[in-house]
């Protein structure tokens, strides 16, 4: 492996350099090209054992020439690099047989990686290519160029010609259905239905027919047969979003059917195949509904198989502009008329927290070109509308609408600024700690009007240590408080 033949095609000479040199150095043989007529020519030769290729090129479109030379050296592996960094081109390239997508500008480290798993890889012999999907840059669900984002695509490319359970997880807003959408769409299943389910919505009681159907009389009003949404997805995907919220009951059924493959309808005695893709999603800890005893740990394994975290918007603000343009397409597409967003109003999109992510962003765009008649929206409009919310409201009084890890860090930065220079280094943790411990011990206190006991469960410790702690942070204890 450490002398195999690579071949290199970018039209940038500075790119071309810095791989040539970083994997000569670990014993490749390298030639490198500005354009995609040599490389075919080296292809159609024989020569080279991987190619590393740029999608824009001056004479030809590296994904297109992927597919030629997936036609006549199917074996030969080759890594796609570029700055178009969009899901469609790491789908594409997926699609088309490319061992890996990279986007750039890249880590030259784990290029190098990449390199060295895909000459090990060529004992496997052929890569397998999925239909591609019709779709273009402006129907794209998922939008940003951010690092978060960017490996999301490389994750969902590898997804799409699989029917691996892929559990989704981020916040309300971040588009986790979208995601959900975005697997169906592009992956061997989309000639099948996408259905859709969202287990908070249903009632308990009623949760377990709408997923597996019911027989005539199985229950009161049962007065015919009615499927499921497992029988409604047959051949497609299962959508189930806030699956944190199932009830224990329907979870027991839900991973006998994950386990066996088939499930029974309510008041039926025939099993059924299951053929659906599952996708599950939550803006919960599932870790600590399992604690609580509120999830099943062996169906979180079973639903637990690909994990996808969905970044909040505050975590890829540079992804704001080209989220606003793309909603104003929309609005526009939707018969509001054509705006733009100035400068200085972008950034102040940019600045803000975002604690209802994506959604209220979209939200926010589409009142603008709704509500305003002036064709470039500026910093005014934004600061007004911004102030309405109650996030906005509340920017000015320390931003009361930040979560509190973000509000912890943020008072935590202050008090550095003010008192970094005078704290003991060799206690810092410590004095850190108390002065985190002591108020959230006097808000449970309080909550518990003084009852240790209670008090102690609610912050998951045991009577004797809440005891302690009272004790050496000096925290006034209420007399005849339990």
């Amino acid at each position: 492996m450490d002398s195999a033949s690579i071949l290199i095609a970018d039209d940038d000479q500075a790119i071309r350099t810095v791989l040539t040199q970083a994997l000569t150095r670990i014993g490749m043989d390298v030639r490198s090209t500005g354009n995609a007529a040599n490389l075919w020519q080296w292809v159609e030769r024989g020569e080279g054992d991987l190619v590393i290729t740029d999608v824009v090129m001056p004479d030809e479109n590296g994904l297109d020439l992927l597919s030629r030379i997936r036609k006549v050296r199917p074996d030969l592996r080759v890594i796609v690099m570029s700055a178009q960094n969009t899901l469609l081109t790491a789908v594409k390239a997926s699609e088309r047989g490319a061992f890996e997508y990279l986007p750039k500008p890249f880590d030259l480290a784990e290029l190098v990686q990449v390199v060295r798993k895909a000459l090990m890889a060529r004992a496997e012999g052929a890569v397998p290519t999925v239909k591609e999907a019709e779709v273009s840059e402006e129907e794209l669900p998922l939008i940003g160029r951010s690092p978060a984002m960017q490996e999301i695509y490389r994750v969902l490319a590898r997804l799409m010609g699989t029917d691996l359970t892929v559990m989704i997880a981020g916040e309300s807003g971040t588009g986790k259905e979208l995601v959900a959408r975005a697997l169906h769409d592009y992956g061997k299943r989309r000639e099948g239905p996408f259905v859709a389910v969202n287990m908070a919505a249903i009632p308990r009681e009623l949760i377990e027919s709408e997923l597996f159907g019911h027989e005539k009389g199985a229950f009161t009003g049962a007065t015919t047969r009615s499927s499921g949404r497992f029988e409604q997805a047959r051949g497609g995907t299962l959508f189930l979003d806030e699956i944190g919220d199932m009830p224990i009951e329907a979870q027991t059924r839900l991973l006998r059917v994950l386990q066996e493959g088939e499930y029974t309808t309510v008041g039926g005695r025939s099993a059924i195949q299951a053929d659906v893709r599952i996708v599950a999603a939550t803006h919960r800890d599932l870790r600590q509904l399992i604690r609580q005893g509120m999830f099943r740990e062996d169906l979180f394994y079973r639903l637990n198989v690909v994990p996808l975290r969905l970044p909040p918007l505050r975590e890829r603000k540079e992804d704001i502009p080209d989220l606003a343009r793309h909603f104003l397409m929309l609005a526009q597409k939707e018969g509001l008329p054509e705006k733009t967003i100035d400068g200085a109003a972008m950034q102040r999109l940019t600045a803000y927290n975002w604690p209802g992510n994506i959604r209220e962003l979209e939200n926010l765009v589409k009142r603008l070109v709704a509500l305003y008649s002036e064709e470039v929206i500026g910093a005014a409009a934004i600061e007004q509308e911004l102030a309405d919310t109650p996030a906005g409201a509340g920017e000015e009084a320390g931003d009361r609408s930040e979560n509190l890890s973000d509000a912890v860090e943020r008072h935590l930065r202050t008090y550095f600024a003010a008192h970094g220079d005078n704290l003991p280094p060799a206690g810092l943790h410590d004095r850190i700690l108390r002065e985190v411990e002591r108020p959230l011990i006097l808000l449970s206190l309080d909550a518990t009007k003084g009852n240790q006991l209670k008090a102690a469960s609610m912050l998951g410790l045991n009577r004797n240590t809440l005891r302690k702690k009272i004790r050496d942070l000096g925290i006034p204890v209420v007399r005849g408080a339990r």
